[in-house]
């Protein structure tokens, strides 16, 4: 196949008529795709879950300060605040998705998924997903090719790049993947899947793209932090069983309108938005001259 699916709702029916789970058609996807074995598929997602866990132990323990200075060991100190908002994983799990991402953007490495200015939102989702459930290994393997199969269908009908989109394509997708991982990890149906991947993208129809000083880091990484608590909260209402009301499909063709009709200043231009505030253009005039003062003297 060419293509995975065209939209949920063919994922859907063809999961259903074949009686096999969500991440069947996406693992025989990626086989035909990469040319490769089953065995070989699944020791690649293995190796990109420990890339992903990595990030966050790094970003966790390993001075996370960028050199325009945005970045400064944020997600330490929400790690490690004694103030606890609501709950001690709650706090964790915001902590987390900030970890990953601060290797992003202090240029370690990581697993964009889908992209890598959404980079600590599934590393954020699935490792506490795991630690509090307790889940093998292998469901968080699946789910990962759950996440994958909502990426590609969402890529098709809207996009998943902030030039293409804003940011509603990249936080926003990464956050529906993992809301859809999230109730596929939990044993939930199908329809509450896509239910969580639907409310999920309601919830962050619009967002712009406007990294300050053109640099993936404000507001990038508080976006993935808010990115997991929408996910998580998107699962719980999907679980419960309520209806999206709008079906997943609707919503992507509502994002892909949305992206379309967007301004380019607030499509990651660095033109509009909190790039364009007067700090935004301070930093952004401070980080050029930094550029401009190593570049090396070529009449030397």
């Amino acid at each position: 196949m060419s293509i995975l699916f065209d939209d949920f709702r063919s994922w859907k029916v063809y999961c259903e008529e074949n009686k096999i789970p969500l991440y069947q058609p996406v693992l025989e996807y990626e086989m035909e795709q990469k040319g490769r074995t089953e065995a070989e598929i699944w020791q690649h997602i293995q190796k990109a879950y420990q890339v992903m866990t990595e990030a966050i132990q790094t970003g966790l323990t390993e001075d996370m300060t960028s050199r325009s200075g945005m970045v400064n060991n944020g997600a330490k100190k929400v790690f490690k605040t004694p103030i606890v908002v609501l709950s001690k994983e709650f706090q964790e799990l915001i902590a987390r998705a900030m970890a990953a991402k601060e290797v992003n953007s202090c240029m370690g490495r990581i697993v964009a998924a889908p992209t890598a200015g959404a980079s600590g939102i599934l590393p954020g989702i699935l490792y506490t997903l795991q630690q509090i459930h307790r889940l093998e290994d292998r469901k968080i393997w699946e789910a990962l090719l759950v996440a994958a199969g909502i990426a590609l269908i969402i890529e098709r009908n809207a996009g998943i790049a902030g030039a293409v989109g804003g940011c509603q394509a990249e936080t926003g997708s990464a956050a529906a993947m993992g809301a859809g991982a999230i109730v596929y990890c939990l044993g939930g149906t199908t329809q509450q899947v896509f239910n969580a991947v639907a409310i999920t993208i309601q919830c962050t129809l619009g967002l712009v793209c406007d990294p300050v000083a053109g640099l993936v880091e404000v507001p990038c990484i508080v976006r993935n932090a808010s990115g997991v608590a929408i996910a998580y909260s998107s699962a719980q209402i999907a679980l419960a069983d309520v209806d999206a009301v709008i079906p997943v499909d609707e919503c992507v063709q509502a994002m892909g309108e949305i992206g379309q009709s967007m301004e380019t200043r607030y499509k990651e231009t660095a033109l509009g938005g909190l790039a364009a505030t007067l700090t935004g253009k301070a930093i952004a005039q401070k980080v050029l001259v930094q550029d401009v003062e190593i570049l090396p003297d070529e009449t030397a």
